[in-house]
């Protein structure tokens, strides 16, 4: 943010190309990946990373039990809001997920950075 965008004309962009959902944790790993490369392939001073969407989708989970005698402590669907047990963040296809801003020479660092990061 804080740097001028000629400073790092070039950008490279993961785009997603399906509906779906990534979690939070999907997210913090593709930042960690992307970041690490980065930084020890183009400098740690010659980039500048954004994760696009924002996890705010509440995952639920009912729990059930599955144990002998089950029948008699469970609810089954009764009551099966479910708690809280992620979040993540729905994209659209075409919706861009990760922005890497760099200089011109370094852009193939970028992408490579990004493809690594999707696995």
């Amino acid at each position: 943010k804080k740097i001028p965008c000629d400073d790092f004309p070039a950008a490279a962009h993961m785009v997603c190309d399906e509906n779906q959902q990534v979690t939070s944790e999907c997210l913090e790993a593709a930042r960690i990946a992307t970041n690490k490369y980065m930084i020890t392939n183009a400098g740690r001073d010659f980039f500048h990373i954004r994760i696009r969407p924002h996890p705010y989708h509440v995952l639920r989970i009912n729990k059930t039990l599955s144990c002998a005698g089950a029948d008699r402590l469970s609810t089954g669907m009764r009551g099966a809001f479910g708690k809280a047990y992620g979040t993540a963040a729905r994209v659209k296809i075409g919706q861009v997920l990760i922005s890497i801003r760099t200089k011109e020479e370094k852009i193939e660092i970028a992408a490579e950075a990004l493809r690594r990061a999707k696995f």
